[in-house]
Formats: C-alpha cells, structure tokens, sequence
C-alpha cells in the first residue's frame, strides 16, 4: 500500500485529494472488521448499517489523526472503526448493562458445571442450569463474543474516563496510573492464555493474532467453523473468569 506507507508522514486533512485517497485505500479494513464482528451477531442485524458506521469511524480517523503522534495510521484508524461500531451496537442494546449481566450469568454457570463435573461442558446442560431453552443461550453466547472487556469493567465509566482512555490507547499519552493498570492486564492475560487447553489457546492464536476468520481457523485446525465458535466461546469465558478472579476486570 503506497499510501499507508506515507500515512505516518502527512496530515490527510490538509490535502483533499490525498484524504480521499485514504479513505478508499482503507475501507477493505472497514468491510473486514464489520464481518469479523458480524459473525457473532445475529442475522437480524443489517451489516450495511454497520459498515456505514465504519466508514464514519474510518472518515473520523482520517480527520482526526495527527501524524505528530508516535503512533501509526493504521492502528489508529483500526481503534476508531472498531470503536464507531462497538458504540453503535451498544446504542442497539446488544452491549447494553442487562446484557453484559446474561453473559456474566452464562460464564459463571459455565465455571459452575465444569468444576462439578470436571470437563468441558454442553450447551444443552449450560440451558438447563440457567433455566432458558438453547435457542436463548446461544443468543448469549453470540453476544460474549462481541466484546472481550468493556470500558466498565475496566473501571472506566463516564464519558470523559473512556475518552481518556481511548486517547491513552491510541496515543499512549503519559497517565502513569493508566499505563500501570493496562500493563497489569495485558500480563495477566497473557498468562491466562498460556493457560488455555490446548486447543482453545490454538483459536486465540490464530483469531487475534493471525486474525484468521473462524472458517480459515477450522481448516487450519481440521475442524468446523461451528466448532471453532464454540471453542472461541468457552476461551474468552475462561480468559475472563481469569481476569474476574484477579479483580482486574469488575463483577
């Protein structure tokens, strides 16, 4: 990419050509962020309307960024596409509070059944426990999937706080007691990880690292993309189990 490359050096906004130019080289990241996200929403979800919102993060990103900060295009723009989509799901109440407390529900009958039980555990037994049919945990289960960790549950709850953080990230501004805080949690989630069945630190791997879509992630694997959803669940409801009982992330 010509232009990414260049993307660190100059201010898009002040060159109305090249802005345009921009914002079409990067909208292949919008469609493949949106159907990344897309994957675990239900079908009822119009995907148009969520890569219009993207393409709103991109054309924020490019008007915004400010090429003298230590940080790359990319990564900003990635952030504020992510972030322009994540907000309008929660405004559809898909990360609403009453939602985030289902999942909270799910994980820890999840957590429940596995100690009982002493292995990995079904839908079908997960259902009975919470006294809902599967048609209703699976919709939980999709909804687990959307975002990892909230601004919440990192104690960041009012808007300025997720503004503040959401700069921090981007442009690693010096806030000695956020840098302490997130050092904390990507340790501790590194660990989690290595602490995964093997199979399920496998699809973390290749999900966010490689970031392989879950059909790519099953032919690497040899197995279905249903399976592979499913192995992606039960590693995000152990790695925030993890983090629970570390009280990095809140109840």
């Amino acid at each position: 990419m010509a232009l990414a490359k260049t993307a660190n050096r100059r201010a898009p906004k002040k060159d109305p050509a090249y802005r345009e130019q921009l914002i079409a080289e990067y909208l292949p990241y919008v469609k493949r962020i949106v159907h990344r996200l897309a994957m675990h929403l239900p079908s009822t979800i119009d995907i148009d309307d969520l890569l219009n919102v993207g393409v709103i993060g991109l054309i924020q990103a490019v008007d915004r960024y400010d090429p003298r900060r230590d940080n790359k295009f990319m990564t900003y723009a990635v952030f504020r596409i992510k972030g322009a989509v994540l907000s309008e799901l929660r405004a559809r109440d898909f990360l609403s509070r009453s939602n985030r407390r289902k999942i909270r529900e799910l994980e820890n009958a999840f957590l429940r059944l596995e100690q009982k039980l002493g292995r990995e555990v079904e839908d079908r037994e997960v259902a009975e426990e919470l006294g809902v049919d599967i048609d209703q945990l699976h919709r939980t289960k999709q909804l687990s999937n959307i975002s990892f960790i909230s601004f919440e549950e990192l104690g960041f709850s009012s808007k300025d706080e997720k503004e503040k953080l959401m700069n921090f990230l981007i442009n690693n501004d010096d806030d000695a007691l956020t840098l302490t805080r997130l050092k904390e949690l990507k340790n501790a989630l590194a660990k989690a990880i290595e602490e995964l069945p093997e199979k399920e630190r496998l699809v973390v791997s290749l999900y966010y690292l490689d970031e392989l879509t879950m059909k790519e992630t099953g032919e690497v694997l040899g197995i279905t993309e249903s399976r592979v959803s499913q192995i992606h669940s039960q590693a995000i409801i152990h790695l925030r189990a993890k983090l629970r009982n570390q009280k990095l992330i809140g109840d």
